[in-house]
């Protein structure tokens, strides 16, 4: 007999989660809450209502998190000029310490003992949620099926649904993406089918958020983003919530072919995974953000953020949101913003997004010592001497000893 009396479950609605639902209940005998969030996935939630009353579910949660979600972590992680190994934006990494709390939260509230996520046994994501879910109630028990199944196959899975007439609606009546996909406000990624092989180039057809760089418009488009203490807050002189500020990023990049990336990480579990993301309005934010730092930060300041920044996107990526680690480092960051305002002028084309202008009532830059013309005495250039030779001077005695420089 199990001990597992009430099971909180991320719940998409989908055919794994499906299958998941109805093996809780027969292999614990319990009763399954489902929670579904909407965080900008593009996709109804409200069905996965129906779904889960089908498989007899009496407590269903279905919220929009969709500011929360960029408000109080996209937000906060774009600050830090946030990329994992150069190049990817943490477009799934971030949203899952969002879910892993509110599946807490709600277990909580219902007297849950037990939560249970859909993520395979060879992924990033079994990490995240469960790491979040220790961090906030130590003594829960995770139920991780495809750690314990044999439903090894989407034939097997099938073959489930069938013997247990689960209504998984779509399983007939559409053609399955061939990708293992995810997505929320911030991206949407692609893993699996010809994407196992690395040498393979992803097929046109598989991207939906943004057009070829190729198609996009001829003409340039132009935005301007207002920033106070790091955060956007209006587009084009226009206030807006976190989450409206990128929905409306991801369409202006999207229409450019700006956000698309083909590479291959490092997973924590230790295997290397090729996958292909769609940030459009990250890929903004990233460049724009850096643009208004460029002219509001010390020097030293800005360095030591970009020394910070690698082992920040690390804590993320590895699941370690609710971490002291995290939390020390965040502390660090958003002290480096205060001055972070003003606005940012990006010019959009054919893949790229540059930065064209910058200006902030919190600017370093002094034109009357940066300019090439004359600057009425604001510099004395002579300075520069003793500079360069107290600089030099550990180098000189080096040499005036022999010793090799090459």
């Amino acid at each position: 007999m199990s001990d597992v009396k009430k099971v909180v479950l991320a719940y998409s609605g989908g055919l794994d989660t499906s299958v998941i639902v109805k093996w809780l209940q027969e292999t614990y005998n319990c009763e399954v809450v489902t929670f579904t969030a909407d965080i900008g996935q593009g996709e109804e939630v409200e069905p996965a209502r129906a779904k889960a009353q089908a498989l007899g579910v009496k407590e269903i949660y279905i919220e929009d998190l969709r500011e929360e979600f960029v408000r109080d972590y996209v937000y906060p992680m774009f600050r830090a000029n946030t990329i994992y190994e150069g190049e990817y934006l943490l477009g799934t990494s971030i949203a899952r310490p969002l879910i892993a709390k509110r599946l807490i939260e709600i277990a909580n509230e219902t007297g849950a003992d037990a939560i249970s996520h859909g993520a395979t046994g060879k992924g990033n994501d079994q990490v995240r949620f469960e790491m979040g879910a220790y961090a906030l109630k130590p003594g829960v028990k995770v139920i991780a099926p495809w750690r314990e199944w044999d439903l090894t196959s989407r034939e097997k899975l099938m073959a489930y649904c069938e013997q247990h007439e689960i209504p998984v609606d779509f399983s007939k009546s559409k053609k399955k993406s061939p990708y293992s996909m995810d997505a929320n406000l911030l991206h949407i990624s692609y893993e699996g089918g010809i994407l196992e092989d690395p040498w393979a180039e992803a097929e046109e057809d598989m991207w939906r958020w943004s057009v070829s760089p190729e198609a996009a418009p001829d003409a340039p488009t132009y935005v301007e983003l207002t920033y106070e203490r790091g955060d956007i807050v209006a587009i084009d002189g226009k206030p807006m919530k976190p989450h409206e500020v990128l929905e409306t990023l991801n369409k202006l990049g999207g229409d450019n072919g700006i956000g698309r990336l083909d590479i291959v990480e490092n997973r924590y579990v230790g295997m290397k995974s090729r996958g292909c993301y769609e940030t459009p309005g990250g890929t903004i934010m990233l460049r724009a953000h850096r643009a208004i730092e460029s002219i509001t930060l010390d020097r030293e300041e800005a360095h030591l953020k970009d020394e910070l920044m690698p082992k920040y996107a690390k804590v993320i990526y590895n699941g370690y949101w609710w971490s002291p680690e995290r939390r020390m480092l965040q502390a660090a960051i958003d002290e480096t913003q205060k001055n972070v305002s003003g606005v940012v002028r990006m010019k959009l084309y054919k893949g790229s997004a540059t930065v064209v202008g910058r200006k902030s009532e919190q600017s370093l830059f002094d034109e009357s010592i940066a300019t090439f013309e004359d600057d009425a005495g604001a510099y004395n250039q002579k300075d520069a001497e003793g500079f360069i030779k107290l600089n030099a001077l550990r180098l000189r005695i080096a040499a005036g000893k022999g010793r090799q420089q090459s």
